[in-house]
């Protein structure tokens, strides 16, 4: 949606604060099954090299990424940005949040950029990522052991990581909203978003806001660079503004028993930085952040 203003450029998701150059990021991705690049990141390098996502740009946008494997990444998003400007381009990977030192990464790099924390409702996140590792592992790209805690740990790990390091930035670096209020009440959000970010707030701005769909990443791309974006949204792009009803997380965790990381899955969590709590607290602790997001 932001990346349809005429002021902002939203990339597919990009994946290049998690390592320093472009070789460790090939090497990364590599042990993953995709030896060309992330996905998100070759249909970026087609479309902004050519104008076009094809099976040959996207081949060609692979071999320029190769013969630079000694770039930082931080130059190949300034590569990016140059690319698009004068627009504000939007780098929303996921991963981004997964450790401090992505985000502290992503500030070093660019210590003026703005931070849009968007939240959304644990339930509604722990739901959607059992459904993508589900997925990953009848693919064979994970091991399906990864799947036995609840996600709900994952979704207080991010949200935590984002937390502490917006802590330490200005006020008007910062700015939260939940996106079921968003998507609820879009002509009320996006203008706001707009204004603070000091780019356009007319009526013809915010309607372009409306129409995810024309963004040239809201579909499948070609091969070898099918993904870049979430799949579900891949599917059906279009922004559908509705009342969105949350769950009661108090209670949910009052009637059921969630399964906790065991002590044998400790290795997993250390993988993304996340110290193990007490059972006992875990429930507490989700809860108190949910509540502090705005979740009841």
């Amino acid at each position: 949606m932001l990346g349809q203003h005429p002021d902002l450029y939203g990339f597919p998701e990009l994946n290049l604060f998690a390592v320093k150059t472009i070789g460790a990021l090939i090497d990364r991705d590599a042990k993953r099954g995709n030896y060309n690049g992330p996905h998100g990141l070759l249909r970026a390098l087609a479309e902004l090299h050519e104008g076009r996502q094809t099976t040959q740009s996207i081949l060609r946008a692979a071999l320029w990424l190769h013969e630079r494997r000694d770039w930082t990444t931080q130059a190949l998003f300034d590569h990016l940005l140059g690319s698009i400007a004068p627009r504000i381009g939007i780098e929303k990977s996921p991963i981004n949040c997964m450790r401090m030192s992505y985000l502290s990464h992503l500030h070093t790099s660019y210590p003026k950029a703005r931070y849009l924390h968007l939240s959304r409702h644990p339930l509604a996140t722990r739901q959607s990522m059992e459904r993508f590792f589900a997925q990953k592992a009848l693919k064979g790209l994970i091991n399906p052991h990864r799947l036995e805690f609840d996600h709900l740990l994952l979704w207080y790990h991010m949200h935590r990581n984002i937390l502490v390091f917006t802590s330490y930035l200005p006020e008007g670096q910062v700015l939260r909203i939940k996106g079921e209020a968003l998507l609820s009440e879009p002509d009320l959000y996006l203008p706001q978003i707009a204004e603070w970010l000091g780019v356009r707030t007319d009526r013809s701005a915010i309607e372009a806001m409306k129409h995810p769909e024309h963004s040239p990443y809201a579909c499948l791309g070609p091969l070898p660079a099918r993904g870049g974006n979430d799949a579900l949204f891949m599917q059906n792009p279009r922004l559908r503004p509705d009342r969105i009803i949350e769950p009661r997380l108090a209670e949910w965790l009052r009637n059921s028993k969630p399964r906790w990381i065991s002590v044998e899955d400790e290795s997993l969590f250390n993988e993304v930085g996340l110290e193990l709590m007490p059972h006992s607290a875990i429930a507490d602790e989700i809860n108190a952040m949910a509540n502090r997001l705005g979740y009841h």
